[in-house]
């Protein structure tokens, strides 16, 4: 099993990185305003580093603050201020060593995905979620399940159960028009999740994260462990503002059956998908034939080389609003008959 680290207490520093892009350079009002929520409202002391508002860091410096974050006995987390698209090139210049000795809780999606994992493969149980721009730095207010699933994973080693999202969204909105922060997104109704297979219960640890970022992995491999060493795990996956096609989705999952990987998770939650971008904005009726089309692929998949497993579709751990929080690493618990999915942060 992997090892949880120590969690902070209210008055303690946590670094703020930009491991994946920096974004806080370009847009500064999320950013700025996810780091006032979270020294007021949580009480928490941001400690930035050198390249947290710095477009274009070279994968040296951003490992560099990644290797100096850890390392530093007065932080006693890591948060990262938004995804990005380049990480894996971070991993290389990081010092396992350091990271092992330091253990603490670092949260990220999207591109952390990268970083995640490789706290995996150190044995070190990360969250994946919580992302200051987007979590903490949401117009109006933080949602609510958003701010309740943080508390916990910031704060506790408690058991926690992720219930479906009441309302939800998935559009974007203008970081550069002022008046973005200050109102709530509005939210869509929402449809509860979808259970497929078997109805038995399995605990596991938890492995996965953004669908593509996983597919980078997949490709270059020195991240990657045998397959057995996934055996009973929870795979989660979820997609990102990219909105990856059906095919491209099928042929992901397909490709790690073909790797052997598939054939070894105990069971699957897999996230609502984001279905609307800046540059792509379907009509309702578009969207949901998107949804349906990603379910089916992943249904496909798991069809053709796990059948046997519980999967749950239609949960907020990623790109959409709110976002809640899953310890990658850590213990989660899916019940499809009782309709539940606990984690332990």
């Amino acid at each position: 099993m992997l090892a949880y680290p120590d969690k902070p207490a209210p008055g303690d520093g946590v670094a703020i990185l930009s491991p994946a892009a920096g974004l806080p350079a370009i847009f500064p009002a999320p950013y700025e305003l996810g780091l006032s929520r979270l020294e007021k409202d949580f009480g928490l002391v941001p400690v930035e580093y050198p390249t947290t508002r710095v477009l274009g860091a070279s994968p040296a410096a951003r490992a560099a603050d990644v290797n100096a974050a850890f390392a530093d006995p007065s932080i006693k987390a890591v948060l990262t201020a938004i995804g990005g698209e380049d990480q894996i090139k971070v991993l290389r210049h990081l010092d396992p060593d350091v990271l092992r000795a330091n253990p603490k809780p670092f949260f990220g999606l999207s591109d952390n995905t990268n970083l995640c994992n490789y706290l995996w493969n150190l044995g070190i149980v990360s969250y994946y979620g919580g992302a200051i721009m987007t979590a903490f730095g949401r117009g109006g207010a933080m949602h609510a399940q958003t701010e309740e699933a943080l508390r916990a994973a910031l704060f506790t080693h408690d058991e926690y159960e992720l219930r479906p999202a009441t309302g939800y969204s998935d559009v974007d909105r203008d970081w550069g028009d002022p008046e973005t922060l200050l109102s709530e997104p509005e939210l869509f109704p929402g449809d509860g999740w979808q259970w497929h297979g078997p109805s038995h219960e399995v605990t596991g640890p938890s492995w996965g994260g953004c669908l593509e970022i996983v597919d980078w992995n997949l490709r270059v491999g020195t991240h990657i462990r045998p397959p057995a060493t996934y055996d009973g795990c929870v795979l989660f996956l979820e997609t990102s503002e990219e909105l990856p096609d059906a095919n491209y989705v099928y042929r992901v999952v397909m490709a790690m059956g073909e790797r052997g990987l598939l054939q070894h998770f105990g069971a699957a939650v897999v996230g609502r998908p984001k279905a609307w971008s800046m540059d792509r904005r379907p009509t309702p009726e578009r969207k949901a034939e998107y949804i349906a089309a990603q379910r089916e692929a992943v249904l496909r998949a798991f069809t053709e080389y796990n059948p046997d497993i519980p999967l749950v579709f239609n949960v907020d751990i990623g790109h959409t609003d709110p976002q809640l929080v899953v310890p990658y690493g850590g213990t989660v618990t899916v019940a499809p008959a009782a309709g539940r999915v606990t984690v332990r942060y």
